[in-house]
């Protein structure tokens, strides 16, 4: 992969990771990028590195553009190892006495995953580097998503290094918004339920924040994904609207079954809900993977969610769902509870107990049927679709 000159002396640099399918139990159907972004002026500045395993064809990548050693500092956004991987391997190549400046939390992170004694020289919110016609400005953003990340703005050419917002896990050969178009909201919306959805408030002060201090935004340079130059203004609407969780008419029958009496349920239960002029659609747990269940979550009004009982618990990928649910923290849900049971039963009220924790609004204690639905138990899942589709109206 070739380095890419974005605006006058400033370069992409980057790795293309086309094989990898999963990032912490996110499903990748189509790879990610690890970018990376040179500045040069009368200093030169690295933003970021890259996955360690892509070291050696990164290193050609700015060799392309500089040679290595002229690096005057490094600026570390963010200490997750996608990011800075390559760090200590490139410190020893450009020199080990250079300073790399992050944020007090990233100084406090570097130095727990390489001990070998970086310089690392840790920057306050707003603070300002001269690199000669071009100023540098940090910008704190605690959370999003770890303790430690934070923003880089070059003011004179209008650009926010935007670490892990505004990104996508995404490979492919386009750079820019422009050159791949509406085909990239997809994978958009899903980085942000899979990954900042629980940090959503503090998306809405950050862009609050970057209002309040005027700063204009002419390109959006995330560490994953293409660079927003188009229209940078499309994703941070975007951030706002997922942010504020509004819910739409839109209900997900999430299930897992044994012997397909849940999943008829299920399905009885969707049919109704449409028949209500709800969108509703079914997603069975072990045919679609939890983040992408995520994606739809992300702007749902209503959850139903069916499990058999196993074991008088809770079928697996069920109990896997909602542990991955709770700790990505939706807002703004109505809910209910199904399921089909042998002898015992209680999933039911295992996944009432999850979905009240998580504060959705239940609207029936729960449906179980033991063994298979007859006529009537199908007529009574009907009956409970219908009454989430009349929920929404409440």
């Amino acid at each position: 992969m070739k380095s890419l000159e974005i605006a006058k002396n400033i370069y992409w640099l980057g790795a293309v990771d086309w094989n990898i399918r999963d990032f912490h139990g996110y499903s990748i159907y189509q790879g990610t990028t690890y970018n990376a972004f040179l500045i040069r002026d009368e200093k030169v500045v690295l933003i970021d590195t890259v996955k360690k395993e892509f070291f050696s064809e990164w290193m050609d990548q700015i060799r392309e553009v500089i040679d290595p050693k002229k690096i005057d500092w490094v600026i570390s956004n963010h200490s997750e190892l996608d990011h800075s991987g390559s760090l200590e391997r490139l410190m020893h190549v450009i020199g080990d006495d250079k300073p790399i400046y992050c944020s007090k939390m990233g100084a406090q992170n570097l130095a727990r995953h390489f001990p070998g004694g970086l310089n690392l020289k840790p920057v306050n919110e707003g603070e300002e580097m001269k690199l000669g016609q071009r100023t540098l400005t940090f910008l704190e953003t605690r959370m999003l998503h770890w303790p430690d990340s934070m923003f880089t703005y070059l003011k004179e050419d209008q650009i926010l290094f935007s670490n892990d917002a505004f990104g996508e896990h995404y490979a492919g050969m386009e750079r820019f918004d422009d050159q791949i178009g509406e085909a990239i909201m997809p994978h958009a919306k899903k980085y942000f339920a899979n990954i900042l959805l629980p940090y959503a408030p503090l998306v809405l002060k950050l862009v609050e924040k970057v209002t309040r201090m005027g700063l204009k935004i002419r390109m959006i340079c995330p560490d994953h994904g293409i660079m927003w130059r188009k229209d940078p203004g499309k994703i941070i609407q975007a951030y706002v609207e997922w942010a504020q969780q509004k819910p739409k008419k839109k209900a997900l029958v999430i299930y897992d079954t044994m012997w397909h009496s849940t999943q008829a349920m299920a399905e009885a239960m969707v049919e109704a809900l449409a028949q209500e002029g709800v969108d509703a659609r079914t997603m069975h747990l072990r045919a679609t993977h939890r983040s992408d269940v995520m994606a739809e979550v992300l702007d749902a009004g209503a959850i139903l969610l069916g499990s058999p009982t196993l074991n008088n618990g809770l079928f697996p990928t069920v109990a896997d769902f909602l542990c991955y649910l709770k700790g990505l923290k939706p807002q703004n849900k109505i809910a209910a509870a199904f399921g089909s049971y042998g002898w015992s039963g209680e999933a039911v009220k295992l996944i009432n107990q999850e979905l009240e924790e998580m504060k959705f609004q239940i609207v029936d204690p729960g449906l179980k049927i033991q063994y298979v639905p007859d006529k009537k138990g199908l007529e009574a899942c009907q009956a409970l679709g219908k009454k989430v589709a009349q929920a929404f109206a409440l």
